[in-house]
């Protein structure tokens, strides 16, 4: 699941980070404190501009319901409809309140439903006419209406637009997190099919190991007669046999083979000395590939095929992302077989920063191909901008 770096957290509103526990966040602390005295500021101003037209009874009534609005405006964030109506209410008999008023405003627009937000609205309308009447201030009564009516709309529509904001923050953490489950679910499809691929290779080769068990140790069951020469001889190819069958057990156990469609056995598959015969394929198709193959020892049939795969991959994605491009394949052997495949950039193609594009199932698979043999898989762009493929493979599993 895609997380957020704790410092970017910390600059979040609190109901947008992960896994939000309702605690505010540091930036949460800091528009609190702003917001206070943006509301404090307001207050004082409006209350100034009426102080006049107050008696020292109105002025202390002014003065208390200010500080209650200012006090309200703390749960502004879990209940801002209705600390949002009681500012508004408020801010009708007193100055003091207009700070904490429009502050509220602002949230409700930013959390509120819009039945709360048309309530206020409402009540704003009402509230600014009996103010005005209850403290008028010199300017004509119109004059009063529309700044109030101005402030109302950029206030509200400030809280709106931030609104859009916050679901569009939002609406992208969800398609984040759903297209990385996808992508999750990609890999894993991948990893089924090419189990289940190399089950289906490896059945043939299971199936001729196992015959040539039976075959020999038949021999010996119903040859009692055989001299220790011929006893001895059946029992070494069965070892070497079931050793044999043994490695190649090794790569899929645990893997359920699914049978094939029509149910018919698998063709022989490839091994090392196929390669070739897959480079002459690419070449054919107009591929320029230079290929080298040191290896002195015999590859196992299974070690080869894995080889052979890796080959096979190397030279798919350079025909299907780089058609121009000439590749190099090299099979070595030491203590370890690598198999490398590098498909060089052309002249003058600026040089790749990134993978080259594409789905990524065909590495996914190999990857967990390699893995089942033991090896190591890399690939990715180099200093070069060359695309390197390039497997490190035990002689045994």
């Amino acid at each position: 699941m895609t997380t957020t770096p704790r410092w970017h957290n910390a600059l979040l509103p609190g109901e947008l980070r992960d896994n939000s526990d309702g605690r505010r966040s540091a930036r949460d602390w800091i528009v609190d404190a702003l917001m206070y005295a943006i509301a404090i500021t307001v207050g004082a101003l409006a209350l100034a501009d009426t102080w006049e037209t107050h008696s020292e009874t109105m002025a202390a009534v002014d003065i208390a319901l200010g500080v209650i609005a200012l006090v309200a405006l703390w749960w502004r964030r879990s209940h801002p409809g209705p600390v949002a109506v009681l500012t508004t209410v408020l801010s009708a008999i007193s100055g003091a309140a207009a700070g904490p008023g429009i502050i509220a405003g602002f949230n409700v627009a930013l959390r509120g439903t819009r039945s709360e937000i048309l309530t206020v609205l409402a009540i704003t309308a009402v509230a600014t006419q009996v103010y005005n009447q209850l403290y008028p201030n010199g300017e004509p009564y119109l004059v009063n209406l529309i700044f109030g009516a101005l402030i109302t709309a950029v206030v509200i529509g400030w809280g709106l637009l931030a609104r859009v904001g916050r679901q569009h923050v939002l609406e992208l953490r969800e398609r984040a997190t759903r297209m990385e489950a996808e992508q999750q679910l990609r890999i894993e499809h991948a990893r089924d099919a090419e189990r289940r691929r190399i089950a289906r290779e490896m059945h043939d080769v299971l199936a001729h190991r196992v015959s040539l068990l039976s075959l020999h140790a038949g021999a010996l069951e119903f040859r009692r007669d055989a001299s220790p020469e011929e006893v001895a001889e059946a029992a070494g190819v069965i070892r070497a046999t079931a050793r044999a069958a043994l490695e190649d057990l090794r790569q899929v156990i645990g893997v359920l083979r699914e049978g094939s469609e029509d149910g018919a056995p698998e063709p022989p598959q490839p091994t090392l000395a196929d390669v070739p015969a897959l480079v002459e394929e690419s070449r054919a198709a107009g591929t320029r590939v230079n290929c080298t193959i040191d290896v002195d020892a015999d590859v196992p049939d299974a070690l080869g095929r894995t080889a052979y795969r890796i080959v096979q991959e190397g030279l798919t994605n350079a025909r299907k992302h780089a058609p121009a491009a000439a590749v190099d394949v090299t099979i070595s052997g030491g203590a370890q077989l690598v198999v490398e495949v590098v498909s060089r950039r052309p002249v003058g193609a600026a040089v790749a920063a990134a993978p080259l594009p594409g789905a990524g199932s065909g590495l996914i698979g190999l990857g967990e191909r390699v893995a089942l043999a033991g090896g190591e898989l890399r690939h990715g762009p180099d200093a070069a901008g060359d695309f390197i493929l390039r497997a490190t493979l035990p002689w045994t599993a």
